[in-house]
This record gives C-alpha cells, structure tokens and sequence, in this order.
C-alpha cells in the first residue's frame, strides 16, 4: 500500500518501438515508418504524453501517503518539549521565579511554566517502620552515596510504613514534588499504567490538623519499582508534629498490598522539586480574563518591546491601545512596573472612553526579545492556494506558535487578529504549520487576503537534545541570589514532529509485530513482553497427547530459585487470551529446577595457589542455566564442560570427570551428557573435586 511498483516501467524507446511493430496489424498502407513521416511525429507525441501520464498515475505524493497511514490507524506523533525536575539548593529565604524563568546548560534553555516560589525547606529525616521496627534511611537524601537501601525489609508486608519528615510543607490545595532513585529490575517490562501495578498499593498521607489525611498523588514510581517522581497535593492544613524522637512535617506511606515480585530498592530520594521545559520563549502573547487588566509576570519584560491589543465588541477582532498620554482620551491603558520582570495593565473608560468589554480573553498582551522583534514581519496574505511562507526560526513548538494578522476595517482602522495553526472556522485564515523546518502554509485564507501577517508568540526547542542526564548544574538567567539549581531526574519526551519516513518505518515495524499466537517462537515472544512482569528465560512447546500448548516460565526475581507465582500465572494468561487460536489450550508452568553434582580427579601445577577456585567457576558457568543464555530443555553436554577446564592454564590433565543430577528420576543420561526435559534448568549442586599435583594430593 505505501510502496507501490510502477505500472509500467517501460521507457519511450521500449514503447515505441512496441507501436512501430503493432502498425502492420492495423493497416498496410503505411509503410513509412522514418521520423519525417507525419504520423510518426503524432505517435511520438502519443507515447511521449503516456510517459507523462503513467508518471503522474505512479506518483504518490506525502500527503496520499499520510492518509493512507491513517487509514491503517497510523498518525504523526507531535513533537514535545523535554522536561525536567529542578532542586535548588542553597535557598535560605522565600525567592520568587517568574513564568518563564530561563535556566541554561551550554546552548540548552529551559524554562519555567508559571510563576515558582522557593522555600527553605527540605527533607530532615527518613525512617521505616517493618514489623513495628524502626529503620533510619536519612542517608538516602545524600546524592553520593547512592546506598541500595530495602526501604520496606527484604520481606515487605501489608501495614510496613516509611515516612519523610520535613521542616516545611506548603498550604493546602498546593502541591510537593518529590523524586526517587530505585534499582530497576533488568527484565522488567513497562507498566501499563504509571502508578498502578499487580504487585503493590502505597497509601499517601500528610499530618495535618486533623491528623494523618490521605493526600492525591501521582505516582510514576509504580510503588518504587521504578525510578521516578511523586506528587502529591496537601489535603488538609499541614501541622508540625511534635513527637519524642522527630520533630517536623510528616508524609507517610503506608503498604496497602505487599506482593512485590522484586523488592523495592532505593537509592536516592530528593524533595521540593520544580518543573521545567526544555525550550526557549522568543515572543508570548499574554492573555487577561479580565476586562480591568492584570498583572503579567516575565523575563521578556527586560527588553521593553510590549504590545497591547483588546477587544471591544463581542465577536469582533482586536484593536490596538498605547500607553496613556495623561488625560487624552482615546484607546490608551494605564502601566505600573512592579519589578523589573512584572507589571500591571489597568483600563479607564471613564477616563479615556474605549475600554475591553467582559468578554472571554479581552485582551491580549504581545511581548518580544530583540532578535524576534526585528524579524517578526511576515509578509502578505496574496490569497493564491498553498501559499508557502518561510519563518525566521526553525524547531518551532507548535503549543507556542500564533499569528497576529493586521487588516483594514470598514471605518478605514487597523484591526488586528490572533490565529493559531490548524484553527478552522468560516472566512478564519486557516493554516498548517511545519516546525521543525520553520514554514507555514496558507491552505485558505479566508477574509485575510491582502492582510499583513506578524508572529505573535513563538518558542523553540531542541528536540531530543533536551532529554538530558541527571544530575547537571543549571544556570539561571538573571539571578543574582547564591542558589545552586540541579536537574534531578533525566529530561524525558523531548522529541520532534514525526517525519513521514519515521511514520512509515513505524509502520512496516508493526507489520512484522506478533499479535497472534501461533508458533512456539510467537508464544515465547509475547510471554516476554507481557506488561509489568520481569521474565528472564521462556519455552513454548507442544503436548499432543494432550492437545495443550505447555509454556514453562522463569521469572527475573530476587529469589535464589525463582517461582512461577499465581500472579505472574494469571496476567500471562490474561495477555495470551485474546491472542491464543480459538481452539488452543495453554497451560502456564514455573521451572523444574535440577542440582548437577560433580565428581573428579584434576591434576594442577603446583605454581598455582587458587587452581581449585578456577576449576570451580569453569564448571558453575557451563552447568549455571539460571544466569546464562541457555535456556529449559537445553542438553548439559559433558564435552563442554571437559573442555572448560581443560583449556585452564593450571591444569595439567584431568583424570577423572563426571556429573550426575540429585534428581535422577527426573532427567536422564545419555552417555555422559545430561538430557533435560523442556520444563528443566539446571545448576551447580556440591563439587566432589580432588585437585592433585604431580601424584601428590591436597
């Protein structure tokens, strides 16, 4: 469907050559067939227009080829900004960051989306209570240590708490972002849904006058089993508690499920963190809800380029107001600096007799840094189809990006308009934005022909160049305070607007994608991707006396012997449901597990002091199944083993070597090799090894 063969691919001289030897068909009275015979030169305007047109016929252009995708259910995926989460350290009072507030890291920008306020506060104290014994974990909030520390035991359980105790928390209805460092699983799978998991159920609360209330929160740690942030919003006024051994503010969690497959792990916690997008804002346009003016808060303020524009009638476009000329009347507004990055706008109609009228966003406040201001001109709606024009910046964030288009009114005034991408609405100038390469295209210009077009507010990104490690010092713009800003989590989502080749290449990926249970490798395959579940080793395979498909699972857990859980048992079944054959039953076993002995009589140099230790590990990595690459049913071949130790550079020969598993009844031999059975793994039992050195034994 997406590539296509030519339907006909043959060249001018192949087909005229195919209608030079087809003339004697149909007549035989032409029989000058050389290039000054009039018909000849018709037949070779013929063939030469069927060139033209089977081309034409055989190209499919970008835009059929997206909506051939998207009959298949594939869409762009729309380019993000990458995020952060920021800790200040070293704030000793309240600081106040404004939207917008620029952090830099080489040539990245990040920024703020709203007004910040630091505090001086931090976390002073983290404890456990496991079976109603206390844990200091304090140690945690130390970035170098990086301590794996068994936050609720190495057996958690329903009821286990950890608590935070900090020396401040925000008012109710405000929100505290706190990240944690885990050790990962190596095998695990995504999580569905962050937060949410089969295995564990954490309830947040806050001590506040009430006591302990249960707080909202956004868990993207899925209940420490992942590294990740946690937000939580006060639920109540918090309180300090005042108790023997801590004194502070408290936030605790408490078990409500214990079935983790892998114990959590921490490694760092850090609180009090902020957000912030890896972009950097070139113009904004504000707008107030209120038809009094407001206040606006920005960086972009410094460089004095400000543009007031309201709404006076509902329906109608923007006209544009000056700052006031003391008591002339006409469309002027009234402007007080707060601070060199805040201001207020206020309107007086009965002062200067034009005013916003209360509607929804009467007013629109455009501001811009020097490079945009000299380049925020855009030309001319000439009103012809697919009118393409180039943009002064490329990598444009498409949430960012309007238009402010200026035309004439009926009265002979400017009037000006406010126009996002894609915005479609009868005689609205309707446009598609390219970001990344710094265009648009006019696809109707509505009632806009002959109208000047300006940018009004643009920001730009990097891409995935904002998805940064954790852990660097950031820089931030304008402060003069002695406070230190470290990301603390990894910029994560930075990306740019799918190309058609990336959209494509998704698409013949997901052709080859198993969806359907049929083969043994399809069921293995899907086995390993089932979500949430860490899976280390899989075999499929069929029992037809039984008629059953029989799949045997080793999980990636901490036991030393992993088991295959009830749990793990039923979200297998539970994916492989609606992609097993109608007809095929599947049966879900946990491993069989068989100790290999081995006996024998080596002889070493005697230069080597640790020969028996080496010999030792030769012969665990070839009878280990649980951590290596071979998997159940695989045969334990003696020839393997023999040569393991033979190549050792301490051995001299070996006399005597065999193996023989605990569990006879189970396997059996052949030979001197081991033949498992296809729900089997095997691994070191107890070593009956005598080391010899020149007849001499020790």
């Amino acid at each position: 469907m997406i590539k296509i063969r030519s339907l006909d691919d043959r060249t001018y001289e192949e087909l005229m050559q195919e209608a030079l030897a087809e003339i004697p068909l149909y007549t035989k009275e032409w029989t000058n067939f050389n290039p000054s015979d009039p018909g000849i030169t018709i037949l070779e305007n013929l063939t030469a227009f069927q060139i033209l047109q089977q081309n034409h016929i055989d190209e499919i252009t970008p835009s059929i080829r997206k909506k051939l995708l998207q009959l298949a259910g594939f869409y762009e995926k729309k380019g993000k900004c990458a995020r952060i989460l920021i800790e200040a350290q070293g704030v000793k009072e309240e600081v106040k960051l404004p939207a917008g507030q620029k952090f830099n890291l080489g040539d990245l920008c990040f920024e703020t989306n709203k007004a910040i306020i630091l505090k001086p506060w931090k976390i002073t104290k983290i404890f456990s209570i496991v079976e109603e014994k206390k844990k200091e974990f304090s140690f945690l909030t130390e970035q170098e240590l990086n301590i794996p520390s068994y936050i609720f035991g190495e057996e958690p359980k329903k009821e286990d708490c950890v608590y935070f105790v900090t020396d401040g928390l925000p008012s109710e209805g405000e929100e505290v972002i706190f990240y944690f460092k885990v050790v990962h699983a190596k095998n695990r799978n995504q999580f569905l849904e962050k937060g949410k998991n089969r295995f564990a159920k954490i309830r947040w609360e806050c001590y506040t006058q009430n006591g302990y209330e249960t707080m909202q929160v956004k868990d993207n740690t899925s209940c420490f089993l992942e590294s990740g942030e946690l937000r939580m919003r006060i639920p109540g006024q918090p309180v300090r508690y005042e108790g023997e051994d801590f004194q502070g503010y408290v936030i605790r969690g408490t078990l409500e499920k214990a079935e983790y497959d892998t114990i959590p792990k921490l490694l760092s916690v850090e609180g009090f963190l902020f957000e912030a997008w890896q972009k950097e804002t070139l113009s904004a346009c504000h707008t107030l809800p209120k038809a009094y003016g407001g206040k606006i808060q920005s960086e972009l303020l410094e460089y004095g380029y400000l543009n007031v524009f309201v709404k006076e009638e509902k329906g109608s476009s923007y006209y544009r107001y000056e700052p006031s000329r003391g008591d002339k009347e006409g469309r002027f507004y009234d402007l007080r600096f707060l601070s060199k990055d805040s201001l207020e706008i206020s309107f007086n109609r009965k002062k200067y007799k034009f005013a916003p009228q209360k509607l929804k966003s009467p007013i629109k406040v455009l501001l811009y840094n020097e490079e945009m201001m000299r380049k925020y001109s855009l030309g001319e709606v000439k009103g012809y189809d697919r009118q393409r024009i180039p943009l002064p910046v490329a990598n444009i964030v498409p949430e960012s990006f309007t238009i402010m288009t200026v035309r004439e009114s009926e009265q002979g005034e400017d009037i000006y308009d406010f126009v996002r991408p894609g915005y479609s609405q009868r005689g609205s100038l309707i446009y598609h934005l390219f970001e990344k390469e710094g265009m648009i295209e006019i696809e109707d210009p509505g009632d806009f022909v002959g109208a000047k077009m300006y940018m009004a507010s643009c920001s730009i990104t990097a891409g995935e160049e904002g998805n940064i490690r954790e852990g660097n010092q950031l820089i931030a713009k304008g402060r003069k305070e002695n406070i230190s800003y470290y990301n603390r989590g990894e910029g994560t989502g930075g990306s740019f607007r799918e190309s058609l080749a990336q959209l494509e290449e998704r698409f013949f990926k997901d052709l080859y994608q198993t969806y359907t249970a049929v083969t043994a490798w399809d069921y293995e395959k899907l086995v390993k991707e089932t979500p949430e579940l860490c899976i280390h080793k899989v075999r499929a395979f069929m029992r037809e006396e039984e008629n059953i498909v029989k799949v045997v699972v080793k999980p990636d857990t901490d036991e030393k012997l992993p088991h295959l859980s009830e749990s793990y048992k039923k979200a297998i079944y539970d994916y492989l449901e609606d992609k097993r054959l109608l007809s095929t039953k599947i049966e879900i076993v946990g491993p069989q597990y068989i100790p290999i002995d081995v006996h024998g009589t080596i002889y070493v140099s005697n230069q080597f002091k640790n020969a028996k230790e080496e010999i030792e590990r030769a012969i665990e990595g070839c009878v280990d199944y649980l951590h290596s690459e071979k998997n159940f049913g695989d045969t334990l071949r003696f020839e393997e083993i023999y040569q393991a130790v033979q190549k050792l550079e301490c051995v001299e020969f070996i006399y005597d070597l065999h193996m023989i598993p605990q569990k006879a009844g189970v396997v059996r031999m052949q030979e001197e090799d081991v033949l498992l059975t296809e729900e089997s793994l095997c691994y070191m039992g107890n070593f009956y090894l005598q080391i010899g050195t020149y007849g001499k034994e020790r």
